[in-house]
């Protein structure tokens, strides 16, 4: 039997979820799927330059671990920039530190892991969403502490 999955921590979500080859389109590419957590370790590395055992650190996963979603996410984008592929950006197994919303609409309680989640319920797209820290509409809150 496998182990269960370990949530891992996220700062940073993405504002844009797809990229697109140059003059393809959008129906005619194979689109290769970079999970969030993926993106974190290629951002964490690669663009902060921070050590193998501080990107596992703050991604609260042991350092085997790091370098395996690293080794995955580097593997699908290259993937997509020597194949043509496009790549899309969504899902994982990840929690942020930012703050859990309800949607007064449908009941539904989220935390955002897409900018646009601050804009929209997820679940039944309304605007009536309330942050649960400050009881608040707090799109320009959050926003703040969104990277």
């Amino acid at each position: 039997m496998a182990r269960p999955i370990k949530i891992r921590n996220v700062e940073f979500i993405p504002v844009e979820t797809k990229f697109i080859p140059l003059n393809k389109r959008e129906c005619d590419i194979t689109f290769n799927n970079l999970k969030i957590e993926e993106l974190e370790a290629l951002r964490l590395k690669d663009l902060e330059n921070f050590s193998q055992e501080e990107c596992a650190d703050k991604m609260n996963v042991s350092r085997q671990t790091f370098q395996n979603i690293l080794n995955l996410a580097r593997t699908k984008v290259t993937d997509a920039l020597i194949n043509g592929h496009g790549i899309s950006l969504g899902g994982g197994d990840f929690k942020t530190p930012h703050c859990q919303f309800v949607c007064q609409s449908c009941g539904q309680s989220f935390i955002p892991t897409l900018k646009k989640d601050l804009e929209h319920c997820p679940n039944c797209s309304s605007e009536d969403i309330f942050c649960t820290k400050t009881k608040i509409k707090c799109k320009k809150v959050c926003k703040l502490n969104m990277k």
